[in-house]
């Protein structure tokens, strides 16, 4: 992790649709010159939730060129400091090796895009979804850069005996 450049965070969810994309859109705007982030699926629907979309423009997030992607997209890079999986399913399943061996971490969000019902009740689940959201990165921006820098010797120490467990 080199702290004098933005750190690499992927957001992944399984369909990648909704949560991620929200989690992408917050990390990107809230942290910005910080972090860069992404989202992906396991399983891709292949299109961006409108009530996302919706949900982003009405609380003033850039909302334009978000795409439903796979995780294989990421494969080869960039190299990811930070995981979030933000869907149960997601979690549980078996993730790509990734470049940079990042850390991880899992906070499960009820999936809005799962809500039926009224425009009204899509629209407060998605506005649920992006406060959950919110507040997790808040409070992650809120951490002292030392421990990111912690992380990042963490991950150098384990990538250190990794490598010497190879040779």
């Amino acid at each position: 992790m080199m702290l004098d450049q933005p750190l690499n965070v992927l957001f992944l969810c399984t369909g990648n649709s909704a949560r991620s994309i929200l989690g992408e859109a917050i990390l990107n705007q809230d942290g910005e010159g910080r972090f860069k982030a992404y989202s992906a699926g396991s399983n891709p629907i292949g299109t961006v939730n409108p009530w996302a979309i919706h949900t982003l423009k009405t609380l003033g997030y850039p909302a334009d060129g978000y795409s439903s992607k796979s995780w294989s997209e990421f494969a080869e890079g960039p190299e990811f400091d930070l995981i979030f999986t933000v869907c149960d399913s997601a979690a549980a399943e078996t993730c790509p090796v990734w470049p940079g061996r990042p850390t991880s971490a899992h906070g499960g969000i009820p999936d809005p895009a799962a809500v039926e019902g009224s425009d009204a009740e899509k629209a407060a689940a998605f506005l649920d979804a992006f406060r959950m959201l919110k507040r997790r990165i808040d409070l992650m921006l809120a951490l002292p850069i030392a421990s990111f820098e912690q992380i990042a010797l963490r991950e150098k120490l384990q990538a250190i005996g990794h490598e010497a467990d190879e040779q």
